[in-house]
């Protein structure tokens, strides 16, 4: 048990710290926003840069890894809308965003730093890189299309998809992903002073992205929101990894074992730390940051007996 402690335990002690610092006013609450534009828009794209332009697209594409985790996901957030628009009779766009919720991990806050610890930076930096690929091409661009829906005809959710692809468009983390394959792709040297800098910045992205996920949890409440939080954990922290773990059984069987042990770890993250910005734009930002309060908090038990029975109980973990 100390070994896996030994996992999550920092990761949460820096959730822990940012958590404290920002509640007793060593840094504002609004300070994370900026920490978070720093970690979203130089340092995780450096992160996938060097992890990327570093090792031969052979070494990088996994096809079996994105087309499980594309289709674990997809399988999660149909499972939610059809559980939220059926079942609970929400509208279109809240359905949408409580699916957000359950079907989109935190892989570059909280992921990364687990699988750095858990399987080393080669492979976590491979695999982040992978999941950025499905979630901002894929995951995220169709969730928001059916949120806007309620908005518009039902007709035109392939101009509001367009239109969501083209803003993925300007995202510095998939201009990093596209910069680092062309450079392994077409053998760029890249200079040493400018691998440095890059690297430096790179460095910087686990503990300050934890940090930050701590430090913007301070005044989230849970408001009466109960059942619904309660719903949209148990599908991020159990459901989701289960349909990873259903696809690779099943559709992808995915012969190496630290991507086999990636791809089910990825779905046991909590929500993903925009999940509340991008709530916001349709009046949802309460259960979202409710959610993401909780699940965050309960990811540390979640997480720790997923590593657990990963490493005693089924043995993918050496």
């Amino acid at each position: 048990m100390l070994d896996i402690l030994s996992i999550t335990g920092p990761i949460y002690l820096c959730i822990a710290l940012g958590y404290l610092a920002t509640r007793h006013g060593l840094f504002e609450r609004v300070d994370m926003r900026v920490f978070g534009k720093f970690v979203i828009n130089l340092a995780l794209p450096a992160l996938l840069f060097n992890a990327l332009s570093q090792r031969s697209v052979a070494e990088v594409f996994n096809g079996r890894y994105l087309l499980a985790y594309a289709l674990g996901s997809l399988l999660m957030l149909g499972l939610a809308m059809l559980w939220f628009r059926k079942a609970r009779r929400e509208s279109m766009s809240r359905s949408a965003i409580m699916a957000m919720g359950m079907a989109c991990p935190n892989s570059g806050y909280v992921g990364y730093p687990v699988l750095l610890l858990t399987l080393g930076a080669p492979v976590a930096g491979v695999v982040l890189a992978l999941n950025m690929v499905v979630e901002n091409l894929l995951i995220i661009p169709v969730l928001l299309a059916l949120a806007d829906m309620d908005r518009h005809a039902a007709g035109q959710w392939p101009r509001l998809l367009a239109q969501t692809l083209k803003g993925l468009a300007r995202n510095p983390m998939i201009l990093a992903i596209v910069a680092g394959f062309l450079v392994s792709a077409l053998g760029i040297p890249v200079p040493s002073p400018v691998t440095r800098t890059v690297t430096l910045f790179a460095q910087a992205s686990s503990a300050l992205s934890l940090f930050v996920i701590g430090g913007s949890l301070v005044g989230l409440q849970l408001q009466g929101m109960r059942a619904a939080v309660a719903q949209i954990d148990a599908g991020k922290l159990l459901l989701h990894p289960l349909c990873m773990l259903l696809v690779m059984g099943l559709l992808v069987p995915i012969g190496d074992v630290q991507m086999r042990t990636a791809l089910l770890l990825t779905g046991a993250m909590p929500t993903m730390g925009i999940y509340a910005i991008l709530a916001q734009r349709h009046g949802h930002e309460g259960v979202a940051s409710a959610a993401l309060l909780v699940g965050t908090m309960a990811s540390f038990f979640t997480l720790s007996a997923l590593l657990w029975l990963l490493r005693h109980g089924v043995g993918w973990l050496a």
